[in-house]
């Protein structure tokens, strides 16, 4: 089961995307409405890595919602749970994208009216993994429960994981967040993140910090792989360079393939490397699920992977 946002991407492709005020018009390589949100993507991605899969989210009574629930559903992701909110409209992303790099401008409109409430109890009870997205985006919503949801499945044996991804306002503290990560078996930032969650300016400190609150932790690095931290120990998961299209979403699609591994009964490392593959294969596609790749397609790139010792 996958909670947070969903939304439409308006992507935007090129090798020069800055907008130019002043009415002046600038053209692009493409321009492209696909599936977005980082739950969204995280969702497609873990249907096509071959796991069956429930959205939890909140999209309005409009096309742009009728498209996210028809694209999710085609994919094979269950989105009878994906509530629809006649009061707000559904959120919308702009994704500027120059290959390696991208600008993200969102409207939360209904994403921000998720709650745990919007989780019903049978569905939490037969799921074998929880995984949450954007808690930032859900801060006054879903990250007020999250914690008490998050803990409510443990007690149950079910794994669960947070990928807070970036925070719009800055402030990156809250006690709500700190029961979320206490209870997350996972925690999934980019190093970035992993940097301004802690409080720490450097990775390794950053990541020891992280790991004392709760989780375990693993740290997504781009191109040079993941850093995984399981209490003390310590480990790197590389793979071979790949060009880069876009990398809306691999991020998502790393998610999705580290849960699928764990899901499979691999170590850490091994459910990172799988995670790295379903990243890298995502890139090769503008938008964040058109290259998410199948389970043996990433399965094949993860056993190139290398593991050091961290």
């Amino acid at each position: 089961m996958v909670l947070g946002d969903c939304n439409p991407d308006v992507l935007v492709l090129g090798t020069d995307v800055d907008p130019a005020f002043g009415q002046q018009e600038k053209l692009v390589d493409g321009i492209s409405l696909v599936i977005g949100g980082s739950a969204a993507i995280t969702a497609v991605a873990a249907a096509r890595l071959g796991l069956r899969v429930a959205l939890v989210a909140a999209v309005g009574a409009d096309p742009a919602g009728a498209f996210m629930r028809d694209q999710l559903a085609a994919e094979g992701v269950d989105v009878r749970f994906v509530a629809v909110r006649e009061d707000a409209p559904t959120g919308m992303t702009v994704a500027l994208s120059r290959g390696g790099d991208r600008a993200i401008l969102t409207a939360l409109g209904a994403v921000a009216s998720l709650t745990a409430a919007d989780v019903p109890e049978s569905l939490l009870a037969g799921a074998r993994h929880v995984h949450a997205s954007s808690w930032f985006l859900l801060r006054d919503c879903l990250g007020l429960g999250l914690g008490a949801l998050f803990s409510t499945a443990r007690s149950a044996g079910v794994m669960t994981s947070l990928d807070t991804n970036w925070d719009p306002s800055g402030r990156w503290a809250s006690p709500d967040l700190s029961a979320a990560i206490a209870q997350a078996g996972l925690l999934l930032p980019n190093e970035a993140e992993a940097v301004r969650l802690s409080g720490v300016a450097d990775l390794p400190g950053a990541v020891s910090a992280l790991v004392a609150a709760g989780p375990r932790v693993v740290v997504k690095l781009g191109e040079r792989g993941a850093l995984c931290a399981d209490g003390p120990v310590r480990c790197r998961v590389s793979l071979p360079p790949v060009t880069p299209a876009d990398t809306t979403g691999a991020g998502d699609c790393f998610n999705a393939g580290l849960i699928a591994g764990l899901l499979d009964g691999l170590d850490l490392a091994g459910a990172a490397a799988l995670g790295c593959a379903a990243g890298a294969l995502s890139t090769a596609a503008p938008g964040g699920t058109a290259s998410a790749p199948s389970r043996a397609a990433a399965a094949k790139l993860a056993g190139q992977a290398e593991v050091t010792a961290g």
